[in-house]
């Protein structure tokens, strides 16, 4: 057991950016869909695995925060946009997804829209904290 109360401040940044009118139930939804897709192309965001005293073994998670904001359909156009001139990793979710019940139907509606024309709710991004903050700006954080 480490003794060290230093605070660790991380270099990068997990940020989850929902659309202000989503049910409380999509949020958590697309919440949960769009973090899941980083730890597989980014493994460095995992932690260890967990283990109790018993010696249960429990899945890692990730290694450091997940921040959740919030913001209107302009605001989520923007940080999309940021995102990507900026290459960072990111998520999309978008309204259509709500209607669809499997990974290849929801593959195949975000194909079916351009970019500039998704109707986004969702989106995450990693990346250094300076840039993630560049691509968050004019969003809170979800209350």
């Amino acid at each position: 057991m480490t003794t060290d109360n230093t605070p660790v401040r991380f270099d990068t940044k997990i940020a989850v950016l929902l659309r202000e009118d989503l049910e409380t139930w999509q949020r958590l939804n697309v919440t949960a869909f769009l973090v899941s897709g980083l730890g597989p192309e980014l493994p460095e965001v995992i932690g260890e695995p967990y283990a109790d005293a018993d010696g249960t073994a429990y899945l890692p998670m990730f290694r450091q925060p997940i921040l959740v904001f919030e913001g209107t359909k302009e605001t989520l156009t923007a940080a999309h946009g940021r995102a990507l001139s900026r290459s960072l990793p990111r998520s999309v979710f978008t309204s259509d997804l709500f209607a669809t019940g499997n990974d290849r139907d929801n593959r195949a509606a975000v194909r079916a829209v351009p970019k500039d024309l998704l109707d986004l709710v969702g989106l995450a991004v990693y990346g250094p904290r300076n840039g993630v903050d560049k691509v968050l700006k004019g969003a809170r954080m979800h209350p």
